[in-house]
Formats: C-alpha cells, sequence, structure tokens
C-alpha cells in the first residue's frame, strides 16, 4: 500500500501529540486511534497504518533485548542494566533471555543497535575472513 506524503504527515503530527517527555503516553495513543476510525477519514487507514510503524519503532527504542547462552547471575544483570541505562537513558524496558546457539557471550539489542559479543559471532566473522 503506498502512503501518501500527507497522512504520513499526518501520522508524524499524532505521533507527536502522543509524546510526552519524550516517551509515548499510552492513553493518548488509544485517544488518537479511536478518533482517526471514528472520523471515517477516506486515508484513515493510511494514517493508522503509518502511525502504528511510528509506535512500533519507538517501542523497539525503548527495549532492550538481552541473550546470553546461559542464565545471568543477578550482578551481571545489573551492571548491563546501570550500563544500558546510561546509554540509552531511562525508561529502556530490558528482557533477558536465554539463547544457547551463541555458545557463549551476550547479545544487546535496542532499536537498531545491536552489541554482539557472543562466542557464535565471533566465530562467524573468522569464517567470513578466511
Amino acid at each position: 500500500m503506498k502512503i501518501r506524503k500527507k497522512a504520513k504527515d499526518e501520522a508524524r503530527q499524532l505521533y507527536h501529540l502522543c509524546t510526552v517527555n519524550g516517551r509515548l503516553d499510552e492513553n493518548r495513543v488509544r485517544q488518537v486511534v479511536q478518533r482517526v476510525i471514528a472520523a471515517k477519514r477516506r486515508d484513515g487507514s493510511a494514517i493508522l497504518a503509518q502511525f502504528v510503524r511510528l509506535v512500533r519503532l519507538d517501542c523497539a527504542r525503548h527495549t532492550a533485548a538481552i541473550e546470553s547462552a546461559t542464565p545471568l547471575p543477578a550482578d551481571v544483570q545489573a551492571v548491563i542494566q546501570a550500563g544500558l541505562t546510561r546509554r540509552y537513558g531511562p525508561g529502556l524496558t530490558m528482557a533477558f533471555s536465554q539463547r544457547p546457539a551463541l555458545l557463549g557471550g551476550i547479545r544487546v539489542q535496542v532499536g537498531c543497535d545491536v552489541y554482539d559479543g557472543s562466542v557464535r559471532a565471533g566465530l562467524e566473522a573468522l569464517e567470513k575472513s578466511f
């Protein structure tokens, strides 16, 4: 579906109306969606599609996925949380998970930023260099 520039601009304006102190307000997001649906505009679906895209990107920017091959001790988790909070600011949601395929080390993803210090990534890099 091709989205017109006007629909993108309106979705961006609605997105900015939903932010409070740099964070999305869930109640405002719900109100915006309800009002766009109630307006029954012809380009309403395009505006909502772009708006949902912006909301998803914002959620990804404020979510950190931390993967490790083995369970991380609480003190290591606290150090990682402190470092990520220092780097990305407060309000970052963190999810720790296990992924044995990493073989060792840690992989952190915050939005588009990926920090891969896993053994698997190291072996793949070594393989590419040959």
